[in-house]
């Protein structure tokens, strides 16, 4: 039976659980291990608050992985992976808010992404088999403030602001990766649709590239990359984004 993990609110407690029909099923431990039921169960709707599905140690993006996208935004094809870390407090969860850094930031956008979600310590890991280490998958947009993306120089800061990752809403495990259609809608209106098998460079060799490196831990997150069609947010905007074979995951920008 397939299983949707998440975490979120319920009663004023933070709860990790899955889905089954339309009930969360609390647990005890980690989703990616032998974990228990911790007794009980409640209806979707109860859900006070969505919180990002896991908490990584590290939060991966990956830029530019779309060859259609960076055409748009005029840089050249990569011939490696562009990587860079966002802070883990950019996190939020799916039907929260999208907090507008008004006084920062003029240039609000949305992406689109596939995340990635590690379920085994990976260190220098062969692509081929680079998704035995991966325990699934979830939904993301890489919020960014693009004029103080243009003009650090670096992508960190302007990627990094509180809530400018909404993740969720839950983690899929047993799909594959490799040609999932990946959807971003504003206010209804359909603005990005592609699929992973047009990524430049395929999650396995991602997976393998960034293990080269750095050890990938239980519960990481690497964010894919976002197809062409990034645009700008405004307050009261609703951004959607939604990923074949896991779901949709929506929020509204807000001032903060």
């Amino acid at each position: 039976m397939d299983r949707k993990f998440l975490r979120c609110v319920h009663d004023g407690e933070v709860i990790k659980g899955y889905i089954e029909g339309d009930n969360v099923f609390p647990i005890q431990g980690e989703f990616w291990e032998d974990f228990e039921a911790a007794g009980g169960k409640f209806p979707v709707p109860e859900i006070e608050e969505w919180l990002p599905p896991v908490v990584p140690s590290k939060l991966i993006a990956i830029g530019l992985n779309y060859r259609a996208h960076a055409m748009e935004t005029n840089f050249p094809i990569p011939e490696e992976p562009i990587s860079f870390l966002k802070s883990t407090t950019s996190l939020t969860g799916h039907n929260t808010d999208i907090f507008y850094p008004v006084g920062l930031t003029h240039a609000v956008d949305y992406e689109a992404e596939l995340a990635v979600v590690m379920g085994k310590y990976a260190y220098k890991v062969n692509e081929k088999e680079a998704l035995d280490y991966v325990f699934g998958y979830t939904c993301a947009n890489d919020v960014s403030a693009r004029d103080i993306q243009k003009r650090d120089g670096q992508w960190m800061l302007a990627k990094s602001f509180n809530t400018f990752n909404p993740l969720g809403p839950w983690i899929v495990c047993g799909i594959s990766p490799m040609d999932l259609r990946v959807v971003s809608r504003l206010n209804g209106e359909t603005r990005q649709d592609s699929r992973t098998s047009d990524l430049i460079f395929s999650i396995p060799y991602l997976i393998s590239f960034l293990s080269q490196v750095m050890p990938l831990l239980p519960g990481d997150v690497i964010i894919t990359g976002t197809p062409s069609g990034i645009g700008r947010l405004k307050e009261g905007d609703n951004i959607e984004i939604e990923v074949e074979g896991i779901g949709t995951l929506s929020n509204t920008v807000k001032l903060p």
